[in-house]
């Protein structure tokens, strides 16, 4: 299978369904709701699956993409990609592992632009909003888009994400969080 992004560039993706890539109306939407944000940005890719979302954010000028995937046959794959699209003067990293144990690495570091993409049936949502709280991975002027199922009920406040809004396009959700004002 291969999947299209921004400029009409092909990635490749693993067979079968352990990676469920973002269907491409909701990735367009996400792109356009975040228009103009993009180019310069810091990227934070969770469970990055094909890598799509990252690398429709680097063919839209993001400075530096970070990525964490836990399967070492998808980041073979999000390597191939992310290398295809990078531009010499884009910074791409690739952390394989476990979200929740590999987040606290990036402490001290701060992203404009975070999208969350668990399995939606997983217990990874409360943990990760609250490393990524606790570890202030989002800058103070960036945003985080969590894709989840509409039937998910997703927290009004967790530390000093404060839930803006959410969209629905049929069976995907995206929650939108901002650093609370103080």
């Amino acid at each position: 299978m291969s999947l299209r992004i921004h400029g009409n560039r092909a990635l490749k993706t693993l067979p079968g369904l352990d990676t469920r890539p973002t269907p491409a109306r909701v990735r367009e939407a996400l792109f356009n709701i975040w228009q103009g944000t993009i180019p310069g940005c810091r990227w934070l890719d969770l469970c990055t699956g094909t890598g799509a979302m990252a690398a429709e954010a680097l063919s839209r000028g993001a400075a530096l993409v970070v990525g964490i995937e836990q399967s070492a046959k998808a980041c073979r794959v999000i390597q191939q990609n992310w290398q295809q699209i990078a531009k010499p003067d884009q910074t791409v990293q690739l952390i394989r592992g476990n979200l929740v144990q590999k987040l606290p690495t990036l402490a001290g570091q701060q992203f404009d632009r975070i999208y969350f993409d668990p399995p939606y049936a997983g217990d990874l949502y409360e943990p990760v909003l609250e490393a990524i709280a606790r570890y202030q991975l989002l800058a103070d002027d960036g945003e985080l888009a969590v894709e989840h199922s509409p039937a998910r009920s997703m927290p009004e406040m967790v530390g000093n994400l404060n839930l803006q809004r959410q969209k629905i396009y049929g069976n995907t959700a995206l929650s939108f969080y901002i650093i609370a004002p103080t």
